[in-house]
Parts: C-alpha cells; sequence; structure tokens
C-alpha cells in the first residue's frame, strides 16, 4: 500500500559518496522503480497507471519529450517517467487542513523534495493581502480576484503569463490567445531557460526552430554525436535508440565534461541480456572543459574542409549560403587554442575527426550543455555548420537533435507560447477571432524577473511549472517576485513558488496527464507534440485527485470570460465543453494542424511538417541554409577558480525532487555537494569530505553565496566543477545570459571555495 507523506524534512548534512556507476538502467532501475510507485500509489494502481504511460490508448509520459515509435513495448516508460507519474498519481492529499497547519513562513522553510512529497493539492487555495496562511476559496471568487488584479493595472503588460511546458497544446493555445486578448505578448516560458538557445540558433540557419530527425533517422545514422547531455538520468528512453543504432553499426561520440553512466553501458530492462551485460555506448569519450564546445566545433570543421573530398559539395553550392565566410573563419582555427580551450588531447579530435569523414549519415544531439552559455547560440550555430559542410540536414539518418526536456515544451512554443511571435502568426490569429493582437515584443523569463524586481510588473499567472525553483539569481529572483500584487500558480502540486507570493496569492489546482478529464461533452483528451515533432493525443485513466479539481483549459476559459467579460467574442465556454472546438481554431491558425481533430485521433498521431527534413527548402532570410563565422568563444577562468556547471540528479526532474540520491554518481542522502576534479582539489585544498562554501564571481560585484556544499573528489573535466539546481541557481547572475537568446548562463559560473 501507499505510505504517507514524510512529516519533517530529512536530514542533509552528511551525504554518503561511493564510486560512480558505469553502467545505467538494469535491474536497479526496476527495483527503483516499483519502490517509488509502491510508496506513492500502492501496488494495484501502480499497474493500472504504468501500464497506460506512453501507450496509443493512454496517456503522454509528463516527465521528458522523448518520442515513441509505432511498436510500443508493454513497459513503455524509464524509470524517471515512472517517477513522474508516481508522483502524479500519488494518493496523497494536500488538503485545506494542510494549509491551515502550515502557515506561509513553515512552507518557506522547507525544501523542495519535501513540498513535492506532500501529495496532491485537492482545492483552489487563497492568500490574502496580509494575511499569514492560505486559504480555501471558491473557483468563482478565485477569478473574481484575478479579475480584480488584472482589470486595475495600468497597462496590460504589468502582466506576465508564464507556461510550463507540461502544458497540454489545447490549453496552450488558449492562454495565449487570452493574453493576446487581454493585450500583452508577455508569454514567457521554460524554453527560455533551456532551448531557447536551439531555437535562436536553427532559426536562423535552416530557418525551423526545431530538430531535423525522426527516431528512424537515429536507428539509421552512421554516427551520432550526443553533447552536453546526459541521456541516463534526463532522458532515459534515448538509450534504447541508441542501442539500437549500435546493434545497427552506428558509432557514437559522447562530448561532455563528465563521465555519465548512460552512455558507457546501457542495460536494457526490456530483455534478460540487456539487464545481465547490457550494451556499450561511447565509442570516444571527449571529457571537454565546461563552455569548450564551439572551439571543438570550429576546429573540426576547419579539417574537414581542409580535407579533400571531405565536403558535399553540391549540396554546399545548391542549399546554402556564407561558406566564404565561414572558411576563411575556420582557417584561422589554431590548435593549440582549441586545446587549452577544451582541454582535449590531439590525438582525441584527430580521432574524432577520422570517425566523421567515415560517416555519410551523421546526427549531432544536445542539450544544456550547450544551450546555457554566453556563447550559446554561436556554440549550436557551429554544429550545424559541420552538418551542412557534410550535407547532413535532409537526408535519411542525418541531422540536428536538440532534445528536449519537459513532454510539451516544444508543443507550447508552436502553439504560439512565445514573446516574440511571428507577424503571419498574429495575423492568422487576428483573422481567426476577429481580435487585435499586440505587435510589440513581450517580456521572456529573464525580463520578466527585471520587470518585476523594477516594478513594471505586477501580475505574475503561472501555469504550470516552478518559477522560483527554475529560474536564475534566486534571491534576487524572489525579491521581486514580492513585489507583485498577485501570484497565480496553476498547479498539481506543492513546490517553492507557492511560498514566494506577491501581496495575495492563488494556487488553482488542476487535472494532470493521469486523470480522466470529463467535460460537459463528455469525455476528453488533450495532444502534446514530442521533441521530434510528432503530435498525437493523451488520455487519463484515474479518477481525478479531488472533485474540486479543473482542467487547465476549463481555467483559462474561466478566467479569460471574468477578465474580459461580454466584450469578448471568443466562445470561452465552448473551448471548456469540448476540446474538439478547440483543435478546430487551432487548424485554421497554426500551419501544419490542418484536419487537427481527424489527425489527432489516429493512434499513432501525426508528424508536423518540417522543410529541410521533408524537402531541403529552408525558410531563412537568404532561402538557403546559412553557415555562420562566429568569434570563438570560451569561459577564461581565474587562477583559484572554478567553472561550475549546474545540472539535475538522478532523483530529479527538472526541478521536481524525487529523492536524495545519485545513484549513477554515488551520492547518497544528500543534494548539497559539489564534485571537483582530485587534482584540482589539492590545488585548491579542498579535501574530500569537507565542506565549502560557493561563491560565484561576477563582472557586477555582487557576492552570490550557496553555502555549506560537501566537497566531492570525483572525475569531472579539469577546472571544472558541478553541483545541482535549484540549491545552486543563487550563484548564477539574472544578467549572466546566452547573447541572442538571453537564456541564463546556468553552466558557466565562475566560483570559489570559502570555509563553510
Amino acid at each position: 500500500m501507499a505510505t504517507k507523506p514524510p512529516t519533517g524534512d530529512p536530514v542533509q548534512d552528511a551525504p554518503q559518496v561511493t564510486p560512480p556507476k558505469h553502467a545505467a538502467a538494469g535491474l536497479p532501475a526496476i527495483g527503483h522503480t516499483l519502490r517509488i510507485a509502491q510508496e506513492q500509489m500502492g501496488l494495484a494502481r501502480t499497474a493500472r497507471t504504468l501500464l497506460k504511460v506512453n501507450q496509443k490508448d493512454g496517456f503522454d509520459c509528463p516527465g521528458c519529450a522523448w518520442p515513441e515509435g509505432d511498436k510500443r513495448h508493454t513497459a513503455e516508460f524509464c524509470e524517471n517517467g515512472a517517477k513522474a507519474v508516481a508522483e502524479e498519481a500519488t494518493l496523497r492529499r494536500v488538503t485545506p487542513e494542510f494549509f491551515a497547519a502550515h502557515p506561509l513562513a513553515d512552507l518557506a522553510t522547507r525544501s523542495g523534495y519535501w513540498l513535492g512529497q506532500q501529495g496532491r493539492i485537492t482545492q483552489p487555495m487563497y492568500l490574502p493581502e496580509g494575511g499569514d496562511r492560505y486559504e480555501a476559496i471558491s473557483w468563482e471568487r478565485a477569478f473574481r480576484v484575478i479579475a480584480e488584479e488584472l482589470t486595475a493595472l495600468g497597462s496590460p503588460d504589468e502582466a506576465l503569463f508564464y507556461t510550463s511546458g507540461r502544458t497540454s497544446n489545447e490549453a496552450a493555445f488558449l492562454f495565449q490567445l487570452f493574453a493576446r486578448e487581454f493585450g500583452t505578448n508577455n508569454l514567457p516560458d521554460c524554453s527560455n531557460m533551456c532551448h531557447e538557445s536551439s531555437g535562436s540558433a536553427l532559426t536562423e540557419t535552416i530557418g525551423i526552430g526545431k530538430g531535423s530527425v525522426s527516431l528512424e533517422d537515429l536507428h539509421q545514422a552512421d554516427l551520432i554525436i550526443v553533447a552536453g547531455q546526459n541521456p541516463g538520468t534526463n532522458h532515459p528512453r534515448m538509450l534504447s535508440a541508441l542501442e539500437k543504432a549500435k546493434t545497427a553499426g552506428a558509432k557514437i561520440i559522447s562530448v561532455n565534461p563528465l563521465p555519465e553512466a548512460g552512455m558507457e553501458r546501457f542495460k536494457n530492462p526490456q530483455t534478460p541480456l540487456g539487464m545481465l551485460r547490457g550494451t556499450a555506448l561511447n565509442d570516444l569519450f571527449l571529457q571537454i572543459r565546461i563552455g569548450g564546445d564551439q572551439a571543438l566545433f570550429r576546429l573540426l570543421n576547419k579539417l574537414v574542409i581542409e580535407t579533400e573530398g571531405a565536403t558535399d559539395e553540391d549540396f554546399i553550392r545548391e542549399h546554402t549560403h556564407g561558406y566564404e565566410e565561414l572558411a576563411a573563419a575556420a582557417k584561422e582555427a589554431d590548435w593549440d587554442e582549441t586545446l587549452t580551450a577544451t582541454g582535449l588531447t590531439r590525438p582525441e579530435i584527430e580521432r574524432a575527426l577520422a570517425m566523421i569523414l567515415a560517416s555519410k549519415r551523421t546526427i549531432v544531439c544536445w542539450a544544456m550543455g550547450l544551450t546555457q552559455h554566453k556563447h550559446a547560440v554561436a556554440t549550436i550555430r557551429e554544429v550545424v555548420n559541420l552538418l551542412l559542410l557534410r550535407g547532413d540536414i535532409g537526408r535519411p539518418g542525418a541531422g540536428v537533435c536538440p532534445v528536449r526536456g519537459h513532454s510539451n515544451v516544444q508543443g507550447d512554443r508552436t502553439m504560439g507560447i512565445f514573446e516574440r511571435p511571428a507577424p503571419a502568426f498574429l495575423d492568422a490569429l487576428d483573422k481567426e477571432f476577429g481580435i487585435t493582437s499586440p505587435r510589440g515584443h513581450g517580456y521572456d523569463v529573464v525580463r520578466s524577473i527585471q520587470a518585476m524586481r523594477d516594478g513594471r510588473a505586477k501580475v505574475l499567472f503561472a501555469m504550470g511549472g516552478n518559477f522560483v525553483g527554475a529560474t536564475p539569481d534566486t534571491d534576487v529572483t524572489e525579491a521581486a517576485i514580492r513585489r507583485t500584487a498577485l501570484t497565480v500558480h496553476v498547479s498539481t502540486k506543492l513546490n517553492r513558488s507557492h511560498a514566494v507570493t506577491g501581496r495575495r496569492a492563488l494556487i488553482l489546482p488542476t487535472l494532470g496527464r493521469t486523470d480522466k478529464d470529463v467535460q460537459a461533452s463528455g469525455r476528453q483528451f488533450v495532444t502534446v507534440e514530442d521533441s521530434m515533432g510528432m503530435v498525437h493525443a493523451s488520455r487519463g485513466n484515474l479518477a481525478p485527485a479531488s472533485p474540486h479539481l479543473l482542467s487547465e483549459p476549463a481555467i483559462v476559459a474561466r478566467m479569460a470570460r471574468a477578465v474580459l467579460g461580454t466584450a469578448s467574442a471568443t466562445p470561452w465556454e465552448q473551448f471548456e465543453r469540448d476540446y474538439a472546438a478547440i483543435r478546430d481554431r487551432i487548424s485554421r491558425v497554426v500551419p501544419g494542424f490542418e484536419d487537427f481533430n481527424a489527425r489527432a485521433a489516429r493512434p499513432e498521431g501525426f508528424r508536423l511538417p518540417h522543410a529541410p527534413r521533408d524537402e531541403r527548402r529552408f525558410p531563412t532570410r537568404t532561402g538557403k541554409a546559412n553557415f555562420t563565422a562566429a568569434p570563438v568563444e570560451y569561459p577564461r577562468v581565474p587562477q583559484g577558480r572554478l567553472l561550475l556547471q549546474t545540472l539535475r540528479s538522478h532523483d530529479q526532474y527538472n526541478t521536481t525532487i524525487y529523492g536524495l540520491d545519485d545513484r549513477y554518481r554515488g551520492i547518497t542522502g544528500g543534494r548539497r555537494i559539489v564534485m571537483v576534479n582530485p587534482a584540482d582539489a589539492a590545488e585548491l585544498g579542498l579535501a574530500d569530505g569537507s565542506y565549502t562554501d560557493l561563491v560565484s564571481e561576477w563582472k557586477d560585484g555582487v557576492e552570490r553565496r550557496a553555502p555549506g556544499f560537501r566537497v566531492v573528489h570525483y572525475p569531472t573535466a579539469r577546472g571544472c566543477a558541478a553541483a545541482y539546481y535549484p540549491e545552486t541557481n543563487v550563484l548564477v547572475p539574472l544578467d549572466s545570459t546566452a547573447d541572442t537568446s538571453n537564456t541564463p548562463a546556468s553552466k558557466s559560473v565562475v566560483v570559489r571555495f570559502e570555509p563553510a
């Protein structure tokens, strides 16, 4: 049977450390999955729920956006996906009595782990101005509070409408429609903090800000480069695709500052042999220094250009622009500087080059290790340069593969969740609904925090997510939020954001992916878009956690009517009654969604068009794929300092903390640890097991401190360190962002160490 939530925060003072593992998944993953699921759901509910995850007649996993193939396993989920499902389908409940017993000051002292373990929120909750704890409120009164604050603003641009990547296509479309009918493009979203750099780079170079490959392409590739990504923890089902590619003869290069168990060996829990022996995945591990990726790819591009017959001259001539500029810039690439920037050896780079030259079909996959640096966009452009030189975009088994995190973060952007929307999208929206959308750009996440800090934004409405836990410069962000008049969070469970509020605050509990959604017209389904552009339906199978929950589309529709009143001709009530009506409108606004309802009803869903992949057509400003030639950058770190990257533990998905262990890295029972190369630790006088304060250094001179971290000697790249977020978000300066994309540079934090 399910267990009760913890009454007190577990002590994390003395995490235990053992050597890191060299294989991922296998029997330990199965055991851990079943234990977590049983604790949250009990045995019968576990079986009923997990067997519907990622099935054609089931619900989409609320974890990552990795796609499913046409043929599904009975257990089509990974360990971390099962954790995400278990926490949403939990039998634990957070009732009004819980809030009566836990004032805001108490919630503010609790860890994210403890808050998340309490269970599903059952009723709308309200924190009145001057109040010390949340109290129950009716839905009608909650929407009146929102309407009071929004209609009292001096300008619609004083409101912020944030979206989490879990939000369905239908809810996201309604949310952006409401915001624009209200009069603002302030639609920050979680993509601003992760793959915004990918979208910026890809839009400029190939004309569409999405990956160009399918799951089948991965299976057909000759070479897969996995850069700045840890699939074993962050996208575990990707390991199955890599295993299948290896079996077909593919080679794999991993480029990362830390060795990761999942890239060393994958013990596939779907087969007995897989669990016993597993499959070695890496053919070459390039242990790069943090931020050295652009320098690496620039030198590789130089070497490709200099190798006779290595470039696809026909493709370059017919489909690209800017080759001469790249060739001139690449000519200046210097071996010595590249070795300094990357920490690699010449033989390692030469071996990588040989593997690239031997490949007729290459895919490059990446995640936050590339996107969260000042020069992130330039780095990803350099990745694209390599693929363009080889003609590896627009043919089977080759292309770009930014691996998205949250399960519908890509779909939300497709639906119009973007602070800088394309004029063509707004024109179509206005024509369909008879409104006049604002044309000025809105605020992204960083600019939203700055606006709250400076008093230019007074209401924050968050559709899911954990805004406080996900954002940089924690002290600045929390102070900014406390300056607002109202904060509203649409949530399934508690997190840190509920304890950091404006003068007034609302928590609006919503249905999760696992919940049945029944409206006036009958049972509903929603849709999501995976990381490779496949759109499919998601249908929950559990009774909702409480009769007081509303779905996300219903919340948006009722809020819109309360705020906009009868002056709005948009049929909000119809949209709440029947989500097919929403999809009909999407089909007339968003390209690629024609005949949406009929196509969404197909068990396998449908694939969105992608001009570079489908027809080698590049809708860029030049009409061709664009080579770029940005100056090479890499972080310079002062003597006595290290370069810190923030990352997840294995018991974590984004800001959701499932447990206090990081099994593959050998960390147990605590999260306040910092991983340091033993040679660096010796130079800095950091004994293994000692405790230190991390202090970041930035050009503004402000001291940002994360106290009390246990030093763990770990085989990181020299000059580099690693620690978990959100605990280390406090060290990331708000203004330290990527050029062009404005993504927080959470992988490039210069830190010094002071005695705890």
